[in-house]
């Protein structure tokens, strides 16, 4: 296909997938709860941090930590004690675990203590074309509080070479319109043009098949390869197409 018809295509199978139907099957049914604008942030954030594996278990494992903090995640984080926090023990997915767990409600505290919360952090420099930067100064601030090391694997550093899927799946989320009724449209500050393509092997595969993606590892230099690519088709809003790149890669077994 040329890039008019490619184009043409992956529009068309944006909009498809792009649709409460979507929501079901979908990690991001969790934040769908709340209606409280910390809740779901916060609810989104926790959720998209274990978004690898089996969508079914990640939805499980997101659920269950809510029901942990009482439904209520918002006031959780910011009024719990250490005694809430012995809830917490032998929570685990994956990599995760409960050591990992409670310094991320220690440091969702801090951060709406003294940065205007997640929205404050990722909107200080909301004139800037680089969410890389943004999410790496993010992850600067998150882990400023005393903290194990092997806690920092579960937030990815682009600069240093990550894809941090995860973190711009979180961003798609808060930032992209509501209209379609899958993101929530929530923060203002930052533009969907601004945002990077939560790439995973998924994506990533489809994106070589159709020939908009060259580079054979899904790092940070392979996203800053699709989203230009990506951003020549929508430039206000070229984050969509993971909508089609996902939906072709796990829907639609497209290889």
């Amino acid at each position: 296909m040329n890039d008019s018809d490619l184009k043409q295509f992956l529009d068309e199978k944006s909009y498809y997938y792009q649709n409460s139907d979507f929501i079901k099957g979908d990690p991001i049914i969790v934040p769908h709860q709340y209606i409280n604008k910390e809740d779901i942030e916060i609810s989104a954030f926790l959720t998209a941090t274990i978004s690898w594996g089996r969508r079914k278990s990640i939805i499980e494992k997101a659920f269950h930590m809510m029901n942990i903090f009482g439904n209520e995640p918002y006031n959780f984080i910011m009024n719990h004690s250490e005694k809430d926090l012995k809830d917490l023990n032998y929570y685990c997915y994956r990599t995760l675990n409960d050591t990992d767990l409670k310094f991320f409600v220690r440091s969702l505290k801090n951060i709406y203590n003294n940065y205007g919360g997640l929205e404050g952090v990722f909107s200080r420099d909301n004139n800037s074309t680089s969410i890389q930067k943004t999410i790496h100064e993010f992850r600067f601030i998150f882990f400023s509080i005393p903290h194990k090391k092997r806690t920092q694997k579960h937030v990815s550093d682009p600069m240093k070479g990550s894809a941090a899927k995860r973190i711009n799946l979180f961003l798609r989320w808060m930032v992209r319109s509501k209209s379609s009724g899958v993101d929530f449209g929530l923060w203002n500050d930052l533009k969907p043009s601004q945002l990077s393509i939560p790439l995973d092997i998924h994506s990533g595969n489809v994106s070589r098949k159709l020939g908009i993606l060259n580079r054979r590892q899904n790092d940070n230099i392979a996203v800053i390869e699709l989203d230009k690519k990506l951003r020549s088709f929508d430039p206000y809003d070229p984050i969509k197409y993971d909508f089609a790149l996902f939906g072709l890669g796990i829907f639609e077994n497209f290889k």
